[in-house]
C-alpha cells in the first residue's frame, strides 16, 4: 500500500490518478483549492483524506502535507498536478498574467515538493511525478510563457533527480501531449486578454486550432492515469516520461532539428574554447 500525495485532484489527470490508487487499496491524501470539490468528485472512502490547498500559498502547503503524515504516516508518491495554461503571444501576455502562470505552474510546485520532500527524506524513499507537458520539452506559438514554466518544471526535476537519488527518492518530469481532458477549456487555459494583429497568421492560427481541437485531442486520459498508477512501482524510473503519439513525434523532430544545428554550427560553437 502506498501513500499518495495529489494536487489539482478535483478534476483532469488528478482526479482520475486519484480515483485509481483508492481503488487499487492506496492511501490518497487529494488537495483542491476547495477540499469540498474533491470529496464531491470522488465520495467517501475510508482511504481518502481531501484536503484544501492553493500551491501559491507556501504555509498551507506545509499545513497539507502535515495532515498526510499524520493520517497516514508517510507519503510515497507526490503527484505535482495542479497546474495551468496561457494561450497567447509573448509580447501580448501581461506582467499579471506572466507572474499568474508562474505562480502556480513553477512556484507552487516548489512550495509543495518542499512541503513534502522533509518526509520523504525521514523515509529515505519516495517518488516525485511532476506533470510538465511536450511543452516543456519543446515551445511553440501561442504557448511561450506557459512552455517556459515546464521548461522550469523540467530543469527542476532533472536537478532534484540528481540531488535526491542518493537518499532513495525518484523524480520524474511527466511530459503529455494533448489529451482529452478540460486542458483548452477556460477553466484551465487563460487566453491573453490583450490582441496584436501582427501575430495572427501565427498565434492566431493557434488560437483557432486549439479551439477545434477542444475535446477531439487524441491522448486518452484514463490511459494516462492507469500508466501512472502502475509508474509508481518501476523500480528504476526515468527522469523523463514522454506520453502520446504526439510527444513521441516532436521530441524526435526537436532531436532532428538539433542534431542539424550542432552540424551546420559545430565549428563555430568549439572555437570559443581557449587554444589548447
Amino acid at each position: 500500500m502506498k501513500s499518495w500525495f495529489i494536487t489539482g485532484a478535483s478534476r483532469g489527470f488528478g482526479l482520475r490518478i486519484a480515483r485509481l490508487a483508492l481503488e487499487r487499496g492506496d492511501n490518497v491524501a487529494a488537495t483542491a483549492r476547495r477540499a469540498e470539490a474533491v470529496a464531491e468528485a470522488i465520495g467517501e472512502h475510508p482511504n481518502l483524506l481531501a484536503l484544501p490547498l492553493d500551491v501559491t500559498d507556501e504555509a498551507q502547503a506545509q499545513a497539507a502535507a502535515a495532515a498526510a503524515v499524520e493520517r497516514f504516516g508517510q507519503i510515497d508518491v507526490l503527484l505535482n498536478n495542479a497546474g495551468f495554461g496561457l494561450l497567447g503571444a509573448v509580447e501580448e501576455a501581461s506582467v499579471a498574467e506572466v507572474e499568474r502562470v508562474y505562480r502556480t505552474n513553477v512556484f507552487g510546485l516548489l512550495n509543495v515538493t518542499r512541503a513534502v520532500l522533509p518526509q520523504m527524506r525521514a523515509q529515505r524513499s519516495g517518488r516525485i511525478l511532476n506533470i510538465s507537458s511536450i511543452g516543456g520539452y519543446r515551445a511553440g506559438p501561442g504557448f511561450g510563457v506557459y512552455a517556459s514554466t515546464k521548461f522550469a518544471v523540467e530543469g527542476l526535476s532533472e536537478a532534484l533527480r540528481a540531488e535526491l537519488a542518493p537518499l532513495g527518492i525518484h523524480v520524474t518530469a511527466v511530459e503529455p501531449g494533448y489529451f482529452r481532458t478540460d486542458f483548452l477549456d477556460a477553466s484551465s487555459l487563460s487566453v491573453s486578454t490583450t490582441g496584436i494583429a501582427d501575430y495572427d497568421g501565427t498565434v492566431g492560427a493557434v488560437r483557432r486550432v486549439a479551439s477545434s481541437l477542444n475535446h477531439g485531442q487524441p491522448g486518452d486520459p484514463d490511459k494516462l492515469a492507469r500508466v501512472l498508477v502502475d509508474f509508481a512501482d518501476v523500480p528504476n524510473p526515468p527522469v523523463r516520461l514522454p506520453l502520446g503519439s504526439d510527444t513521441v513525434a516532436a521530441i524526435e523532430a526537436k532531436h532532428a532539428s538539433d542534431a542539424a544545428i550542432l552540424a551546420e554550427w559545430r565549428e563555430v560553437s568549439i572555437s570559443t574554447d581557449f587554444a589548447a
